[in-house]
């Protein structure tokens, strides 16, 4: 029996445990039920379970029959600050909080995987499950790296996974090299000098200057930036002031940038610095950039990438893996993980539906086997004696 047709005979227990976890969505570096749900799952399937790793990650060690390599499977746990909109018997019963980019999901195929490694045991070598807190901007996989994840579970490769909306169920999508770009996150303080209104010869504006600033920033990609190197740089907050007839003393404007190197990211970094405090020290103002590295850059290694599609292949056909996928302006923090060890991250088709991050959005339970299946395959392939 395939790793797929086995896993299906788990769907209605997984299924069960999916809407659970939607039903129960918690913020990143929270995911204190989820992570012990997980903990007992694991330690149910007799599965060595460790807490607590780097706030509320949980790593699981699956042990085979004796070998020297060691793989890496990770899935994220975290829900996203949105109110659900969905009708369902399961929607979010927390207020504000939801599971709007399948998390849920991710997670509970990876324990579907889990469960069938254990009951098989068909490898050699070790498995490292990887449950991991706070994926969305919340600093979880490097708060796993700093309690020491790969030295206290060494990994000769890793795999990740996303679902992918608009992605027939049962259909696979990866690229070797870059797949999801790096992420910054910056907040600019433009300060002046506050006056009436009506006179604004008495003062120095700094909204204006915060305005100049944001259409300036434009020109890091346009201008800086080597026009192969695709960037971008979105402003997505600016404010100031509180009276129609009052200018401010203060104005902020805050955004993201997106790169696909270190040193594309470096360069809007700098660009970022001189073009803020140029153009306020041009307009009389004073200003400072708080620039934050987020997620590095998505970048899949040849081999783990070769290893994906050869088990997803094997899983679905030819024809229903796609290879060669353009890469995402969308990020994901597995990628400082992918940058201790070689690694691969890969799309699984979600269906029709409304994509990650909208309130609207809800995971398709008939992924968890394709999902669960491609991880176990991936460890028998890659482990296999």
């Amino acid at each position: 029996m395939s790793a797929l047709d086995k896993i299906r005979e788990y769907h209605p227990e997984l299924t069960a445990l999916r809407r659970d976890l939607h039903a129960h969505p918690e913020l990143g570096m929270g995911e204190h039920r989820t992570a012990e749900i997980v903990a007992r799952q694991l330690e149910a399937m007799g599965v060595e379970v460790h807490r607590g790793v780097g706030g509320t990650g949980v790593v699981g060690v699956l042990r085979g029959r004796p070998g020297n390599r060691a793989i890496g499977l990770r899935a994220d746990m975290d829900a996203l600050p949105i109110e659900e909109q969905n009708d369902v018997p399961y929607r979010s019963g927390t207020k504000g909080v939801m599971h709007a980019c399948g998390h849920d999901g991710h997670t509970t195929m990876l324990l579907g995987a889990a469960k069938y490694l254990a009951e098989t045991r068909n490898f050699d070598g070790t498995v490292h499950l990887i449950f991991q807190p706070g994926e969305e901007g919340c600093g979880g996989a490097l708060a796993m790296l700093e309690d020491g994840l790969f030295d206290r579970f060494p990994c000769d490769v890793v795999f990740g996974m996303h679902n992918r909306p608009g992605m027939p169920v049962g259909e696979y999508a990866i690229s070797e090299g870059p797949a999801m770009a790096g992420g910054a996150f910056f907040d600019v303080t433009v300060r002046g000098k506050g006056a009436h209104g009506a006179h604004p010869e008495a003062g120095i504006d700094p909204v204006i200057a915060a305005c100049h600033i944001a259409t300036a920033a434009q020109t890091i990609v346009s201008r800086v930036v080597n026009p192969a190197d695709p960037a971008v740089i979105s402003i997505t907050k600016i404010a100031g002031g509180d009276a129609y007839n009052v200018i401010p003393e203060t104005a902020t404007l805050a955004g993201t940038a997106r790169f696909f190197s270190r040193k594309v990211g470096a360069q809007i970094e700098e660009g970022l610095k001189r073009v803020v405090e140029g153009v306020a020290a041009g307009l009389g103002c004073e200003a400072s950039l708080d620039y934050r590295l987020i997620f590095a850059p998505t970048l899949n290694a040849a081999d783990p990438t070769d290893a994906y599609v050869a088990a997803a292949t094997e899983l679905v056909g030819e024809g229903k893996v796609t290879r060669g996928k353009p890469p995402s302006m969308g990020s994901e923090d597995f990628s400082f993980m992918m940058e201790k060890v070689p690694g691969a991250y890969i799309l699984v088709g979600n269906g029709e539906g409304a994509m990650p991050h909208n309130p609207r959005y809800m995971f398709n339970d008939e992924a968890i086997p394709f999902g669960a299946a491609l991880y176990a395959r991936v460890v028998e392939r890659g482990l296999k004696g």
